[in-house]
């Protein structure tokens, strides 16, 4: 006799379980990213029509680019504790109304200082924004798409920076470089907006406001009144160093300055992670620092190249931005499918492994416009794209309560490599041309980089110095959660959550 049992429903498509409510929160992150790209980028499309005006130096202009990465790590830091202590909306805005606000403020800039001061404002806001609305995605979406989440939410970065040169290409030519600041004013309407319109992130409703209680995630570096003393003056030195670094200030002790703020960065790491997981966000820092410092060359000083070593015009500059804005959405989507069908790190280290094939090529294209973009498209699909990937391999290493602040400090800090990247590299430029500088830092560092994360070195640690670490909480939590509904009623097929066990 033949089993008269039934075979399981075929689960719905992967975008009908966002829901239309989830799909406009998302848009509404997305879209503060898609602002936050605009207003990062803009600095890198005019260094040389800047550096004409204040007659700055090739590593003066490249650090206007850094001072951005300066504040990166504070303001990620206590937007991040605004966010897991008030919620990721919250935090949300006040890091688009800080990044606006800066980038209005590079308008009115009469020297290279009152540029840098503008800068070190806007990197606040793009870290804190990052952070929330990165940490509001993923405790959004369904466990089993939130590689997707990641990759979807950050390709809006990228489309920043594509229309940043389509105005730049408007613009700049007949109006000069202060009105592409100008329009930076535009964001806080927007923020408005967002703050209206956005529901709390499931996660953290469920875990944090439901239950009343406010987490304070630096609580660790307040414990009494010597040692608030002894953060306080941690984290002025740090600031104080870094401020040093990257302006004319330090000159000639950049590496005794740079070796005291990583002491204190370090400082404020081990406090914050304790005597069982300070290895892990250490780890995490040094991660995404080498992240940072593969990428950064390229996408700060990419329209410098192109406008200096290939005599492009700003259409032409444009034209390859584009390729290399889009080839990064691509890679951020793409990425973010492969994410969850291989596994974060699977899906990561092999992408980087692919776009080592097209980062010399790149710049070895003289002549054709057309063969760059479609390497420069490919490249950056792979190596820029897979950044995607990121917010979702870190933040699955912290529980929703210290979930933002954990991001932001361990993401913000590593983003020092941003700065440390295109001075980096005009340094290099001195003693070879820009082009091999960038194509040599581009290969070396995203060979770390596919070391780090391929064999997973931040687990490792943390599984070391703590045996019992929870290997992935974002999946734990989405395990709970679903175990703590009411079962289906009788006769009705139980929906597949998508929570089986994956590797980051």
């Amino acid at each position: 006799m033949k089993s008269s049992a039934r075979t399981a429903p075929k689960p719905p498509p992967w975008y009908r379980e966002i829901g239309r409510e989830k799909g406009k929160s998302f848009f509404a992150a997305w879209l503060g990213y898609v602002l936050d790209g605009f207003d990062f980028v803009l600095i890198t499309l005019v260094l040389t029509e800047i550096a004409d005006d204040f007659g700055l130096s090739a590593v003066e202009s490249a650090s206007l680019v850094s001072g951005a990465f300066v504040t990166r790590w504070l303001g990620g830091a206590l937007l991040g504790a605004l966010g897991d202590r008030f919620g990721r909306r919250s935090a949300m805005v006040a890091g688009i109304l800080l990044y606006s606000l800066g980038t209005f403020a590079c308008g009115f800039a009469w020297d290279y200082t009152s540029l840098f001061a503008a800068r070190l404002l806007i990197g606040m806001g793009m870290a804190g924004e990052y952070s929330a609305s990165a940490t509001y995605v993923l405790e959004t979406w369904p466990a089993r798409l939130r590689n997707r989440a990641s990759g979807f939410l950050i390709s809006g970065f990228s489309l920043g920076g594509v229309l940043a040169a389509e105005v730049y290409e408007h613009v700049v030519p007949d109006h000069g470089w202060r009105w592409l600041f100008y329009i930076g004013l535009l964001p806080v309407a927007v923020a408005l907006w967002v703050r209206r319109a956005l529901p709390e992130a499931d996660d953290w409703e469920a875990r944090v406001g439901a239950a009343g209680k406010r987490p304070n995630p630096f609580r660790p570096l307040f414990a009494g009144r010597a040692r608030a003393w002894a953060n306080t003056v941690l984290a002025a030195v740090a600031t104080g160093s870094l401020l040093a670094v990257f302006t004319p200030l330090g000159a000639g002790a950049v590496p005794v300055l740079s070796v005291v703020a990583a002491a204190c960065l370090t400082a404020f790491a081990v406090q914050l992670g304790g005597r069982r997981r300070w290895p892990l966000l250490v780890a995490l820092c040094v991660t995404v620092f080498c992240a940072f410092l593969y990428s950064w060359p390229v996408q700060a000083l990419l329209p410098t190249y192109l406008k200096t070593e290939l005599g492009y015009t700003p259409a032409q500059v444009s034209d390859a931005l584009y390729w290399a804005g889009f080839g990064t959405m691509a890679g951020c989507v793409a990425t973010g499918f492969l994410g969850d069908r291989f596994g974060t790190r699977r899906a990561y280290a092999g992408t980087l492994l692919a776009g080592l094939a097209f980062v010399f090529p790149v710049f070895a294209v003289q002549g054709s416009l057309l063969g760059l973009g479609v390497l420069l498209f490919l490249m950056l699909a792979c190596m820029q794209g897979v950044s995607g990937l990121l917010p979702k391999f870190i933040a699955g290493h912290f529980p929703t309560e210290t979930r933002a602040a954990s991001l932001g400090f361990t993401y913000n800090v590593g983003a020092l490599g941003g700065a440390v990247a295109p001075v980096l590299g005009a340094h290099l430029a001195s003693a070879m041309s820009l082009g091999q500088s960038l194509a040599v830092l581009t290969f070396t560092l995203t060979l770390v980089v596919i070391v780090l994360i391929g064999c997973d070195i931040p687990s490792r640690l943390n599984r070391f110095a703590d045996p019992e670490a929870v290997p992935d909480h974002l999946l734990v939590e989405a395990a709970t959660a679903t175990a703590r509904k009411p079962p289906p009623p009788a006769g009705r097929p139980r929906r597949d959550t998508g929570t089986r066990p994956t590797d980051r």
